[in-house]
């Protein structure tokens, strides 16, 4: 398992320091990859609104403060960026179910086994996995979130990265995860006229191999 240059550049988003110069740069809310209400029909259905909720790499996006708006009752939002947490602190200090740490998600060791009943991640393995020491860093990260969930427990996903790439990370044994792949269009995706697929669609999982791999399509064999 490599470095994933599919959705990478030259900058190194695994670096406190580089999240900590953006954010004192850029301030305000900013949402990675998708919004609450494009997600919202994942989420409702796999993590209940009583759920304790981890949101590692939150940053500075609004999605906890949406999907609070939406129901739910005890979000924990982790980030390595101590300019972010600061931010988030502030900003959300009058709502209850909303807690900001400071944290590398590769050592979350603060919180007890079996702490949360989900664990959201929008952009963060990605993150890593474009850093450096990319694979031993998406292990230690994915180790604690297994070591995190509780029994029956969800670990959500959004990623831009290549299902082949990210596949390999999320079905070793120790986990003894069921994975579900689901492929959403990107905000302002349009579809060519004459489509016949529906948002329906996008809300059925994609088939994959016993090994969790996508199957091999359109091959004929002579």
């Amino acid at each position: 398992m490599f470095k994933d240059v599919s959705s990478c550049n030259t900058y190194n988003y695994g670096d406190a320091l580089y999240w900590d110069a953006r954010y004192v740069e850029e301030g305000g809310s900013f949402d990675w990859y998708q919004r609450y209400s494009s997600l919202r029909p994942f989420v409702r259905n796999y993590i209940p609104t009583s759920s304790r909720v981890l949101m590692v790499g939150c940053g500075n996006a609004v999605m906890s403060e949406d999907m609070v708006a939406d129901g739910y009752e005890d979000i924990m939002n982790v980030d390595i960026s101590s300019v972010a947490i600061d931010m988030m602190k502030r900003k959300y200090e009058h709502i209850p179910q909303l807690k900001y740490m400071q944290m590398d998600v590769r050592d979350m060791s603060v919180f007890p086994d079996e702490s949360f009943e989900g664990v959201i991640d929008k952009g963060t393995l990605d993150s890593l996995m474009c850093g450096n020491d990319a694979p031993i860093s998406a292990a230690q990260m994915l180790g604690e979130v297994s070591r995190l969930l509780k029994p029956g427990g969800i670990y959500l996903l959004i990623t831009y990265g290549d299902p082949t790439v990210r596949m390999p990370h999320l079905i070793r044994p120790v986990y003894n995860w069921k994975v579900n792949l689901y492929i959403i269009p990107r905000p302002g995706f349009q579809r060519p006229e004459g489509c016949s697929s529906s948002i329906k669609s996008y809300l059925e999982p994609i088939p994959i191999t016993e090994k969790g791999l996508l199957p091999l399509l359109g091959v004929k064999h002579q």
